[in-house]
């Protein structure tokens, strides 16, 4: 296989994303200016420096933003090795300590953010478990989600409902179906309320589509 249609495979393994869009991505690479092909290449490098991964909520985030795109070598390394960082949203205050969604991707993050509606905190999942998978502790961060709910449930007047923000798709109504169960057994009698998002999302819609309005009214409507 030569490099062109090495590079349109990888492509295609981007989410979302079939071998046509794929071919195209490439011929448009192909069609631009070597400059412009550096400073993407760049880019991507310099992301993949810097992202690191909440360690509560498990959001991969840029490290330090407020260093400029181009980066000296030292100072991408340095701060490539600061590990288990937290996130602009578990490092801030004024974010609802009280409420915790569960949600399935980075993805979905953004979508309920740029809504504007909720102000809680959260927990990235890393996906969805298939209806006939046998080991959903593979699949999804559910481990760590229980020691995250235990923490923040430890303080009786801290932790007051868990929103199962899932896509309404058979799969995530499994996963959240799994989820729900996993917590109640670890939270027994203590009154913390777990809703899931209200039909405002149409059933088989995936939340990372999802417009702001939508999103407004399943969290109204959350039950």
């Amino acid at each position: 296989m030569d490099s062109l249609h090495r590079l349109e495979e990888l492509f295609a393994h981007f989410p979302g994303i079939g071998p046509r869009q794929a071919r195209r991505f490439v011929y448009y690479l192909i069609n631009k200016p070597s400059s412009s092909i550096g400073e993407f290449i760049k880019l991507i490098e310099e992301v993949k420096k810097l992202a690191n991964e909440c360690a509560k909520c498990h959001r991969l985030f840029i490290q330090n933003s407020k260093f400029p795109t181009s980066l000296a070598q030292s100072e991408l390394r340095r701060a490539s090795q600061i590990p288990n960082s937290l996130c602009s949203i578990c490092s801030d205050p004024s974010r609802d300590q009280s409420i915790l969604m569960v949600i399935a991707r980075d993805s979905d993050f953004e979508t309920i953010e740029k809504s504007g509606t909720y102000r809680g905190l959260y927990f990235i999942l890393g996906g969805t478990i298939p209806i006939l998978d046998n080991e959903p502790e593979k699949r999804v961060r559910l481990k760590a989600l229980l020691e995250y709910v235990s923490e923040l449930s430890a303080d009786d007047s801290r932790l007051k409902e868990i929103i199962l923000s899932l896509n309404t798709t058979p799969d995530g109504e499994h996963t959240a179906e799994i989820v729900k169960e996993a917590i109640l057994n670890i939270l027994n009698v203590k009154p913390i309320k777990i809703s899931v998002l209200g039909r405002g999302l149409s059933t088989g819609a995936e939340l990372e589509y999802a417009d702001g309005e939508t999103i407004r009214n399943a969290l109204k409507n959350r039950n």
